[in-house]
């Protein structure tokens, strides 16, 4: 199976890469990205083919043929509020997913009844419900996206949108990743091992190992975990299913023995 990946040089990006390429039935491994993925460079896989993007805003013909024949995309480009002004956020975050999920639309062609899967990795906090003035921008922006990503599904039934709200994102486990995951700020560096061991245990549900989150997040590109009715840890727009951090770990069987 033929997959795309967006974010691949961030954290979750790189764990979804990491379960990629362990993955026998990924046959190809088609990555956006706006430079050079050195995971990739130290993988020596031939399924790759990293596809230096510098507009994510469009697709052009050359791009999309490199593109054809994929069936599933895992859409882990973000960054954080902090780091850009509202208006870049709002692009990197929204318009860019957007874009891409109605350029991929025609990726299956050749099989008129295959669907296409779009996995958006959104974030917990995220909300759907109307703003309010105290609302942050990251939980409004991310919340119009699986909106409009609803919208999309609508639209083209064939177009298999869902969205995943990681919590508290953690690679400590996850050796094959970490020499190429960013470097976090010095004040994270120090709180977070402190904060780590009790929320496992006071608070599973809003833990995200990168391990285990990268091999979901690939495993619904790919078509498994359907979801098709709400739950407590699942929000329905329709038929877009939004999966909270503890739909994740339930259908990804996180932490059973």
């Amino acid at each position: 199976m033929h997959l795309i990946l967006t974010g691949a040089t961030g954290l979750v990006g790189s764990g979804v890469l990491d379960a990629m390429i362990k993955m026998k039935d990924v046959s190809k491994i088609s990555i956006l990205s706006r430079r050079p993925v050195p995971m990739v460079e130290d993988a020596k896989d031939s399924r790759i083919n990293v596809i230096i993007h510098k507009d994510f805003s469009k697709y052009d013909p050359a791009v999309l043929d490199q593109l054809k024949g994929a069936q599933g995309c895992v859409w882990a480009l973000g960054i954080s509020q902090t780091q850009v002004s509202k208006e870049e956020y709002v692009k990197i975050t929204k318009d860019y997913a957007l874009a891409a999920s109605e350029a991929f639309q025609s990726l299956t062609s050749d099989d008129q009844n295959a669907p296409f899967n779009f996995v958006y990795v959104s974030g917990h906090g995220a909300s759907t419900a109307p703003p309010g003035r105290f609302t942050p921008i990251f939980s409004r922006v991310k919340g119009e996206t699986e909106i409009a990503l609803a919208a999309l599904r609508k639209q083209n039934p064939l177009l298999h949108a869902s969205s995943v709200r990681p919590a508290t994102v953690d690679c400590s486990a996850h050796a094959a990743i970490k020499p190429y995951v960013p470097t976090p700020p010095l004040v994270y560096r120090m709180i977070f091992p402190v904060l780590l061991a009790p929320m496992r245990v006071a608070m599973p549900g809003l833990h995200s190992p990168t391990l285990e989150l990268g091999r979901f997040l690939t495993e619904m590109a790919m078509g498994k975990h359907p979801v098709t009715a709400p739950a407590p840890d699942v929000e329905m727009i329709g038929d877009f299913p939004i999966l909270e951090n503890a739909a994740f770990r339930r259908l990804g069987k996180v932490g059973s023995s």
